[in-house]
């Protein structure tokens, strides 16, 4: 059974930093692309960044770029998808979901990636000013 688990969440002020972890477990993510998405209250899911299982490619928002860092541990049993989250601003404030697909789509679409398979539950960041 494939299990998307995220955590490291939390309330942090304007101008610091969290680290967010995605645990998948349940397959084998080799051919998969791994990647955050977030949401923020009355607004739609929007991607946040995403990488190759293999970390050749990494793919971010613009509104991310330069302060968010995306990376993966890798284990046949367990592998750990990280989203270091630095400079944060009150408008990063979203509930934070991991989600991982094929690679494909992500190599074609890249930010605009829309994961299908897997998703685990939101871990609520919250960014005061």
């Amino acid at each position: 059974q494939v299990q998307l688990q995220a955590s490291g969440g939390g309330l942090v002020q304007a101008g610091g930093s969290l680290r967010l972890s995605c645990a998948a477990s349940g397959r084998t993510f080799s051919s998969y692309g791994l990647g955050w998405f977030r949401q923020a209250p009355g607004k739609e899911r929007e991607f946040v960044a995403a990488m190759t299982y293999n970390g050749g490619r990494t793919f971010y928002a613009d509104s991310v770029k330069g302060r968010f860092t995306i990376s993966i541990s890798r284990d046949n049993a367990k592998n750990t998808v990280y989203l270091q989250m630095n400079g944060l601003r009150p408008e990063d404030t979203a509930v934070y979901y991991c989600a991982a697909d094929l690679v494909g789509p992500l190599l074609r679409y890249g930010s605009s990636w829309r994961p299908r398979d897997y998703w685990g539950k939101g871990t609520q960041v919250t960014v005061s000013s």
